[in-house]
């Protein structure tokens, strides 16, 4: 399969400009598109693009979701840290619902992999916030103690731990 490009005029082969200048493959493959030129498309590597776009989506979200779930463990357990983090750690929770709503606004389907992964997310959370605090394992439940709904609800935050 043959491609003009439009700076150089020149006939290009759709693999390897995949291969050599992405970008341009990207334009080309849109102006073919746009164009109706289906049988000019560099299909296998079209298609190798479009699933990675929601693999990428998939680890992105969860990857909020682990870091929102880490820092909420913060806020509730790392009370060593808290008088002096507990304003940045609020920060970064918004931080990250703001980007997983945002991911659900352009695929709600994503929620059922919130969903199936939420415990695990949860477990590298929490592994996560042991290594950081150095707090007792036994303090910091293997169970989630909130789910995925309050997670991503905008003003909630866990209850404090009281003091020792």
């Amino acid at each position: 399969m043959m491609l003009k490009t439009s700076d150089s005029k020149t006939q290009v082969d759709a693999s390897s400009l995949y291969d050599t200048d992405f970008l341009l493959w990207i334009e080309a493959t849109i102006a073919l598109l746009k164009n109706r030129k289906f049988d000019r498309l560099d299909l296998d590597n079209l298609i190798e693009e479009i699933e990675s776009l929601g693999r990428s989506d998939k680890r992105a979200i969860l990857s909020y979701l682990a870091r929102l779930c880490e820092h909420l463990l913060k806020i509730k357990y790392w009370d060593a840290e808290r008088q002096q983090c507990l304003r940045g750690w609020s920060i970064e929770v918004n931080n990250f619902r703001r980007e997983i709503h945002r991911l659900l606004k352009d695929s709600p389907s994503l929620r059922a992999h919130l969903l199936e992964n939420f415990q695990s997310e949860y477990q590298d959370a929490r592994d996560n916030v042991l290594i950081a605090s150095d707090i007792a394992p036994t303090l910091i439940p293997e169970e989630p103690f909130f789910n995925l709904e309050q997670a991503l609800e905008k003003d909630w935050l866990p209850p404090l731990n009281a003091p020792e």
